[in-house]
Order: C-alpha cells, then sequence, then structure tokens
C-alpha cells in the first residue's frame, strides 16, 4: 500500500488548496486515512458519507433523474457526489466514491467490488472506475487506495503546471 496521504498533504499544502470528501462504498476510510496525517486540518476541511441514496440526493445534490437512469453506483452520479461536495464544503477539489463493496449487491452489469471515483474541481468533474475481487473489507481498502492513488497522480499534475518542473 502506497502513502498517498502524505503526497497529497504536501501538494495540497504547497499549493494552499482545500480538499473534500464524499463517500459511499468507502463509508469514511478515505477521510480516515487523510486525517491520520498530522497537519491535515492545513488543507483537509471535511468529509460526508453520503451512503443512502436519500442523502446523496438531498444533501450532497445528485439529481433524481440521474440515479434514476444509471443508478447509485455509475460515474455520472460519482461526478455530481463530487460537484456536490465542492459546493457543500466549499473545497478547490473534492474527491467522491461509489460502489458495491459486497459481498451482496453486484449484478452482471455491476460486479461487486465495482467502484466510480470521481474527482472534481471548479472546472470539471471526472471519473474513473475499477473492479476489484476481494472480501467487503479489503474492497474497500481497494477502493479507497485507488481514489487517493488517483487524487495524488491528478495533484502531482496539477503540482507540476504551478511550480514549472
Amino acid at each position: 500500500m502506497q502513502n498517498y496521504e502524505k503526497k497529497i498533504a504536501a501538494i495540497m499544502t504547497r499549493n494552499r488548496m482545500t480538499l473534500g470528501v464524499v463517500e459511499s462504498a468507502t463509508g469514511g476510510l478515505i477521510s480516515h486515512r487523510i486525517t491520520s496525517i498530522s497537519g491535515a486540518s492545513e488543507f483537509f476541511l471535511g468529509s460526508v458519507t453520503a451512503y443512502s441514496n436519500d442523502v446523496k440526493l438531498k444533501v450532497i445534490g445528485v439529481q433524481v433523474e440521474t440515479l434514476a437512469r444509471h443508478g447509485a453506483v455509475s460515474g455520472p452520479v460519482a461526478e455530481q457526489m463530487a460537484a456536490g461536495g465542492l459546493r457543500l464544503l466549499g473545497a478547490d477539489i473534492c474527491l467522491a466514491d461509489t460502489g458495491i463493496a459486497g459481498p451482496a449487491g453486484g449484478t452482471a452489469e455491476k460486479p461487486v467490488g465495482l467502484v466510480y471515483i470521481a474527482i472534481a474541481d471548479r472546472n470539471a468533474a471526472r471519473n474513473r472506475h475499477f473492479v476489484f475481487s476481494g472480501t467487503r473489507e479489503q474492497n474497500k481498502h481497494a477502493f479507497a487506495e485507488a481514489a487517493l492513488g488517483w487524487l495524488a497522480e491528478c495533484l502531482e499534475t496539477l503540482d507540476r503546471g504551478h511550480n514549472g518542473g
């Protein structure tokens, strides 16, 4: 397991950026990992664990039509979760996830181990999906690792752009 949290903390602090998180499938694990870093209060504003569809709709602002058309575990819903978290928390960047940790809940189209991760900033929201094949606990850890890894990758690109490297 990489220590993406330290990389994220360093880049966000250096660039005076703030982070928010909206979690579903990881149930707070991403936020736990970020807040395990000393100095996280310099950049981490907070998180919402939007586990139920009602919270996704009423608190985060996912659109009813998007949820109905694509389902809770989808790229469009993940993007709306990230964009909603960005607005709600007032962050520069918001990371969101939605997935099926298992062991139940999977279908042929959306198997157990599927996760959609989204990152939103003031310009856009984008998503990626991954499929893992572990126990519920292993999948949750894999989801968090994938989310933090992608965020670190995005921040490294941004950091190079800001610092000419």
